[in-house]
C-alpha cells in the first residue's frame, strides 16, 4: 500500500479542506491505497466552525511534496556499537555488500562511521604501525579472529601489549608484563621462557608445533596458550582486528533528516567522500544509510489535487508530484503532466458538490460526519446556493448530503457563511490570506483575495486600512504584479473592489486609490476573472 495525498490549494477556502476530507473518505473505502486529506495552508474561522460541528480533525498539514527521505524505498538498516570488533564490523559489511557501516553507542545514537577507506588505510597501507596492543578481547574471539585453536585456556578475556619474538629474549623479558600477549614461533626454548614470566598469553604463530612441555607449564604458570597457522608478522597485523570499531572509526559522518529534500540528500550524498550519508532522528539515533544506490529509483509523491488545477495555486513542490487526478470547478490553468490522468472539471458550485456525486453515483452514503463536511463545502462555496454559480447537481447535492447529517441547509448556511465574516479583531493583513487565489493573466502575475463582510460599509469604513495592507503586501519579497481585494457583500449580493499594482499599470487601467463598486459580482471564478481577464487582454 502506498499513500496519496488528497490536497486542496494554498489559502484553502472551506471547500478546498471540505473536498479533500471527503474524497479521501470515498477513496479510502476500497483499502487498496492509503489516500490522505491535506492543507497547504492554514484553517480559516468558517473551515474550523464546520470541522468542529461535524467532530472531525482537520486535514494534514503539508507545505511541500517535493520527495523527502522518509519518501526513499530502502535504506540499509544495518549497524555496529562502538564495542563491536572491527573484525565482525568486516564480516557485516561483506556479508551485506556495504563500503560503510554506522556505528552507534548502547543508545543507538550515531557516534561514527566505519569505512572501507578507512579499513585500507589501517590494514592494507604499509605505514609503520603502532604498538601493538588488544583492547579487553575474550580468548574466544581472538582464536577465531586468528584462525588458531585455544590451547591452554587459563584467561576468558586478554588485555594489553603485544610483543613478537625478534628481539633478544631479555630484551622481550625486561619489557614485558603479566598482562602482555608474547608472539613466538617454533622456538621451544624461548616459549617456556615466556610462559615462566609469567605473561598473560603466548601465540605460536606459523604452526609451528606446540609440545606437551609448554602446554603442562603454561597449565601451572596460568597462561593461555593459542596456536594458528598464521605467520608470526600476519599475527601482529591481524591483532588490529580485534580493536573495538570506536577505534578506527571516522567522525566526520555526513547526516540527513528523514524530513530533508532529495535533491539536499544528493548533494550531500555526493560531496561526501564516502559517498553515503546516514539518516538520524532529532536526537541522533541512527534510522538507516542512504548510498547512492538508495537515490537511483525516481522517488515521487502521489497527490491528488482538488479545487485548482494550476501550478500557481498548489502545494510547494507540485513539480515534482505524480499528480494522479484532478478534481476542480474552475477555469482550466496551464498544469501538465507526464501521463494521461482523470480529470473531473465540472461548472457546478464547488468542488465539494462533485465529490458528493462520486458518492451518489456510486450508491454509496458517506458517514453522517463526511456527509456534513462536504455539505459545508457546497454551501460555503454558493453561498448558502445564491451565487450565480449554483447548478441543479448543487442542489441535489445538498438535498442527499443534509439528510444524511440530519442539518436544515438553510439555517445551517447561515450560521456557516457568518462565522466565515467573523472580522472582529482581525488585521486587514490577514483578512487579505484568508481567501487567496493566484492567477496568470496577459502576462500579469495576480492575486485576487476575497473577504466575505456584512454589507457595503465595512469596505467604506476601512478603505485606508484595506489599501494601506495592500501596499504592503506588493512591497514584500515575491510579490505579484497585481494585487485585487474583493470585499463581497453577501447581503447585497455585490463587492467593491481595491487594487494595487505598480504606477504604469495602476495608470494603463485608470484605476486609483478608492474602491470600484461592482454591483453583482459575487462570484471571484464566474463573475469577476472572466471579466477582469478581458480588461487585461485589452490593455497588455
Amino acid at each position: 500500500m502506498k499513500s496519496i495525498y488528497v490536497i486542496g490549494h494554498r489559502h484553502p477556502d472551506t471547500d478546498s479542506i471540505c473536498s479533500a476530507i471527503g474524497y479521501a473518505a470515498f477513496l479510502n473505502r476500497d483499502g487498496k491505497d492509503t489516500y490522505i486529506a491535506a492543507r497547504c495552508g492554514d484553517l480559516n474561522a468558517e473551515s474550523k466552525y464546520a470541522l468542529a460541528k461535524f467532530d472531525l480533525e482537520g486535514p494534514a498539514l503539508v507545505l511541500s511534496v517535493e520527495p523527502s527521505v522518509a519518501d526513499i524505498p530502502f535504506t540499509h538498516p544495518e549497524s555496529a556499537n562502538a564495542e563491536t570488533p572491527t573484525i565482525d564490523v568486516i564480516e557485516l559489511m561483506d556479508k551485506n555488500d556495504l563500503r560503510n557501516l554506522p556505528i552507534t553507542d548502547p543508545n543507538g545514537n550515531l557516534i561514527g562511521l566505519v569505512s572501507e577507506h578507512g579499513l585500507a588505510r589501517a590494514y592494507v597501507s604499509n605505514t609503520k604501525m603502532e604498538t601493538l596492543a588488544v583492547s579487553p578481547v575474550s580468548v574466544d574471539t581472538l582464536a577465531r579472529i586468528l584462525h588458531g585453536t585455544v590451547r591452554v585456556k587459563n584467561h576468558t578475556v586478554l588485555e594489553g601489549a603485544v610483543y613478537i619474538s625478534i628481539d633478544a629474549l631479555h630484551v622481550i623479558l625486561s619489557r614485558i608484563t603479566k598482562k602482555d600477549i608474547a608472539i613466538v614461533g617454533d622456538d621451544e626454548p624461548t616459549q617456556l621462557a615466556l610462559v615462566s614470566a609469567g605473561i598473560a598469553a603466548l601465540i605460536i604463530a606459523d604452526s609451528a608445533p606446540v609440545g606437551q612441555r609448554l602446554l603442562a607449564s603454561a597449565s601451572e604458570k596460568g597462561v593461555t596458550v593459542i596456536s594458528t597457522e598464521v605467520d608470526a608478522f600476519g599475527v601482529a597485523k591481524m591483532i588490529h582486528l580485534t580493536l573495538p570499531a570506536e577505534t578506527i572509526m571516522t567522525k566526520d559522518v555526513p547526516t540527513v533528516r528523514i524530513a530533508d529534500t532529495m535533491e539536499y540528500v544528493k548533494q550531500i550524498v555526493s560531496n561526501s567522500k564516502y559517498r553515503t550519508a546516514c539518516v538520524v532522528d532529532e536526537n541522533d539515533k541512527l534510522l538507516g544509510t542512504i548510498s547512492r544506490n538508495s537515490l537511483m529509483e525516481d522517488v515521487a509523491k502521489s497527490v491528488i489535487l482538488v479545487d485548482h488545477n494550476e501550478y500557481s495555486q498548489a502545494v510547494e513542490g507540485i513539480e515534482t508530484a505524480d499528480i494522479i487526478e484532478i478534481i476542480d470547478h474552475h477555469r482550466l490553468g496551464a498544469m501538465a503532466t507526464l501521463r494521461p490522468i482523470r480529470f473531473d472539471m465540472e461548472p457546478v458550485g464547488s468542488t465539494s458538490t462533485i465529490v458528493t456525486r462520486r458518492f451518489m453515483e456510486a450508491g454509496i452514503k458517506p458517514d453522517k460526519n463526511v456527509a456534513g463536511i462536504l455539505l459545508s463545502g457546497i454551501l460555503s462555496d454558493t453561498l448558502g446556493l445564491k451565487m450565480s454559480t449554483t447548478t441543479k447537481q448543487d442542489e441535489d447535492a445538498v438535498r442527499f448530503l443534509s439528510e444524511i447529517a440530519g442539518v436544515d441547509p438553510a439555517s445551517y448556511a447561515n450560521e456557516l457563511i457568518a462565522e466565515g465574516m467573523s472580522l472582529s479583531g482581525v488585521s486587514q493583513d490577514e483578512l487579505l490570506e484568508r481567501d487567496t487565489k493566484e492567477y496568470n493573466l496577459s502576462g500579469k502575475r495576480v492575486i485576487i483575495s476575497q473577504i466575505l463582510v456584512p454589507s457595503y460599509a465595512y469596505a467604506k469604513t476601512n478603505a485606508d486600512a484595506i489599501f494601506a495592507a495592500l501596499d504592503a503586501k506588493l512591497r514584500q519579497p515575491h510579490a505579484p504584479d497585481i494585487y485585487i481585494a474583493l470585499y463581497t457583500s453577501v447581503s447585497e449580493m455585490g463587492s467593491d473592489m481595491f487594487t494595487a499594482a505598480d504606477e504604469a499599470t495602476m495608470l494603463a487601467m485608470n484605476w486609483q486609490k478608492t474602491p470600484m463598486h461592482l454591483p453583482g459580482v459575487v462570484s471571484r471564478k464566474k463573475d469577476f476573472v472572466p471579466h477582469f481577464g478581458r480588461m487585461l487582454d485589452s490593455v497588455f
